[in-house]
Formats: structure tokens, sequence, C-alpha cells
């Protein structure tokens, strides 16, 4: 596909560098800085085209006339949906805009037609939607959620006093006697889609695919408690924080938030009259005692700067054993950043690159009859989680899974079928209608006959 991309700052970045992975578009970057133009021209398989996106003529010379998707993640709401409506006009192709402010983000469908908008992308949104969820089992590290909400993938860790740990994953379940399945495992930096023979360790980072009262009884058999938080403290009230905020206090958590500008305080005080806001600087640890760390349920480092969020998470962690939950802008550190042990971890730009990759699999493939509906990227982002929607019969369809000849690194994780979750066992088979989740350490499967040999 011809793609076009405006605005190389961090979320441009990172949709360039998903989307250059997929190794069959042509990838077309346009920005003003030519001195992150020519980096990300050299470090990637692209063309750049230096200038200003809502100059007609910048747009021609990127090719917008043949392109098949624009994406704009400049910095400006109002540059990228004017740039949306230009490639529309000139073009005729389909766009993608980034937002970020408030006020757009609730008013957007109302002239999302008339810019031509298939797809407004916003990272601030997706970030507080993860923190959310995740708060709502915080014994996970990270969720994903597909078939609408029915299913979920959720990563922990093995502790040194665990039951699962020295057990063989074929013992598991006549152990425990649970339905979830074990899609993924990461060791010391290895990411591994274990067979039965696989054996637990301290340490490791296990993720499971179930429903969310199974994931429940499962949690309770090996000891986690799953209780939902019930207090929060949120570091830095940016756009991120006053979206959480307003999410956790509909969910009826009691919010604090701590945030440096006096006048950003007053804003927050008047868009959430049920949050406590404090005025003070969130990195000075006897403000933090005071206002009740140690007692908090959870605890949210959301400030714009990467290195006070994480010596923020490593003091909370000293004071706490609520959950943690760490915003990370720059992902190049990140193996050393895991290394740090600091619970959650969120990447507002991997988020939004998933959102748009996602769209580009399902228009690149919208001929065939297995779309992708959701995706995510897993186990460290290792291994991508698929959900498949099965709308005419195929190679994988009406067989029992035993029989597939499925490609390695290939593991089927779940069945949705008519609202019904099923977690496979090899006599189970796919129909017409389902949806099917697929975990792989395989990058571009567009297609669930693409996990099968041959």
């Amino acid at each position: 596909m011809n793609i076009i991309i405006v605005g190389c700052g961090k979320t441009g970045q990172k949709i360039i560098e998903k989307l250059c992975e997929e190794k069959e578009h042509n990838i077309t970057v346009v920005d003003i800085r030519n001195h992150i133009l020519n980096e990300i021209v050299n470090k990637h398989d692209v063309m750049g085209v230096s200038g200003d996106c809502i100059n007609a003529e910048i747009l021609e010379e990127a090719g917008v006339k043949d392109a098949d998707i624009l994406i704009a993640t400049t910095g400006s709401d109002e540059i990228n949906f004017t740039t949306c409506l230009l490639a529309k006009k000139i073009g005729d192709c389909q766009t993608i805009a980034r937002v970020r402010k408030p006020q757009y983000t609730k008013t957007i469908n109302l002239f999302k037609d008339d810019i031509g908008l298939a797809l407004a992308i916003n990272s601030d949104i997706a970030a507080a939607r993860e923190i959310a969820r995740i708060l709502k089992f915080p014994t996970a590290i990270q969720i994903d959620t597909f078939a609408k909400g029915r299913i979920e993938i959720l990563k922990f860790k093995i502790n040194d006093d665990s039951v699962l740990q020295g057990l063989k994953l074929s013992e598991m379940g006549a152990k425990l006697n649970c339905d979830v399945l074990v899609c993924g495992v990461e060791r010391g930096g290895e990411v591994y889609i274990p067979d039965g023979n696989f054996e637990f360790h301290p340490g490791d980072l296990i993720s499971i695919v179930s429903t969310y009262n199974n994931a429940n009884v499962f949690f309770k058999k090996i000891g986690i408690k799953s209780s939902r938080v019930k207090n929060s403290i949120i570091i830095g009230g940016g756009v991120t924080g006053y979206y959480l905020a307003n999410m956790l206090i509909q969910a009826g958590i009691d919010v604090k938030i701590i945030e440096e500008k006096k006048e950003r305080c007053e804003e927050l005080s008047c868009l959430l009259p049920k949050a406590t806001i404090i005025n003070g600087d969130g990195t000075d640890n006897a403000l933090l005692l005071e206002e009740g760390i140690e007692s908090a349920d959870s605890v949210i480092a959301l400030t714009n700067i990467d290195e006070e969020n994480i010596i923020l998470s490593l003091f909370a962690k000293s004071k706490t054993g609520g959950k943690l939950i760490t915003k990370i802008n720059r992902v190049e550190y990140d193996e050393i950043i895991r290394k740090l042990d600091l619970d959650t971890i969120i990447h507002p730009k991997t988020i939004t690159a998933e959102d748009v990759l996602r769209f580009v699999r399902a228009k690149n493939n919208s001929f065939t009859s297995n779309n992708i509906e959701t995706m995510h990227y897993i186990l460290g982002g290792k291994a991508e989680a698929l959900e498949f929607h099965i709308k005419e019969k195929s190679a994988v369809v009406g067989k029992p899974l035993y029989q597939l000849n499925i490609r390695k690194n290939n593991i089927i994780s779940c069945i949705n079928r008519d609202g019904k979750v099923i977690i496979p066992k090899g006599q189970d088979s796919i129909h017409v209608g389902d949806s099917v989740v697929v975990v792989t350490t395989l990058s571009g499967l567009k297609d669930i006959n693409d996990i099968l040999e041959g």
C-alpha cells in the first residue's frame, strides 16, 4: 500500500517503525524539520519530503494522488484535520488524524465525515483506557481485550512461593481445574509459546487467555489477590491524567491528583469536581507521604518526563504494596526499564501504533474472508495477539484443531462463538461466524490461514 505519514514526532516515528516492519508498504514521510526527516529516512526504508503539510504542493510531491492512506500525527489537531481534508480533496485517500484536545475528542463525530476522516487516534485516551482496564484487575501487569470485552489476555509474574513454580504446563489443568490457556511466557529476555513440557520458573512473566470470571478463579487458586482498587493517586495532571481521572471517578474509585502548575490545578478542579486536586511537586517525597502514598491502592506516574515517572514509581514501590503504573514515552531503553521491575509500564505511542496498524491491515486485507478485528502487541512487544473474524469456509474451518498443520510459534488461543467463549482443546474446531484469537511471534499475519504450513 502507498502510505503517507505527516509529522515525525514520537507518535509518528512509532507508527513508521511498525509499518516498516510489515515490509510491504511504500511509505513517504513529511515533516518541516529536516534533521529529524533525515534521521528517519536513513534509519528506515522510506521516502522523505521536507515541507509544510498544509501546502497542497507538498502533499502532491509526497504522492497524495496515488496514496491509499494518509496519517497526520503532527502536534497540532488543527493541522492534522486540515491535512486530512486536503488529502481527501486532492487524492481521495483514507485519512487518519491524531487528536489530543478534549474538546475535539467530544465533538469529532459531528464533523468527521465532512473532512473525510476514516479514523481518529488519541494516545492520551488510549493510555487512560489501558490504565483503567488494568486497575480493574490490578493483579495483572498487562491486560488486552478481545471479542468486545468478553476475552482477556492477562500477564502476571510467578513469585518464588507460587504454586505454579516447577509445574509443567501439561500438569496445570489437572492441578488447578481452571478454564484458562497459557499463550506465552517471557523469561530472561526470551519469549516462548509453550508446549505441554514447558516448566514454570519463579520470575517468569505468564500471559493467559481467559474470561474475566475464570481469570478471577484462576488467580484465587494460585494464591493471588485480584480485588479492584478503591483509591488512586495520579501524579501529573496533564491530558492523560484528566482522561484517566474521569474514567476512574465514573467507576467509583476515589481519585487524588498531584499537579505542579497552579493554573492547571484550577482547571482540573472545575473539570473534575469529584477529584481531590493537590497543587504540589509530585517528586517531593515528603508531599507524597503526607498525601497518603503508603496507604494508596494504586499510584500512577503520568508526568511528561520519563525519568521522573521512573523515580516516582521506584519510591512508591518502596512505600506501598499498591498497584504501580508508570507512563513511559520513549521506548529506546525499554529492556533496561523492564529490569527495574516497575510493575506495569504504559507506552502510549505503542498503543496508538497498534490502532493504526490494525486499520492498515484491515484495509489492506479487506478482500479476504478473515479480517483482523483486534490486534495487540504482547509478550514485551515480541508477539502479536490477533482476533480474526471468520467470514467464509476455509482451510481452518470444520477440522479438529489437532488435525491442522499449524506453523511453529502460533497458537489458537480462544474462540468466540455467538458470545460464548471457548478455550480450545484439540477436539474443538473453528466455524464460519466465529471470532478466533491467535497468538504469534511471527509478524505480518493478515489472514488466519497464514498460521498454516504451506
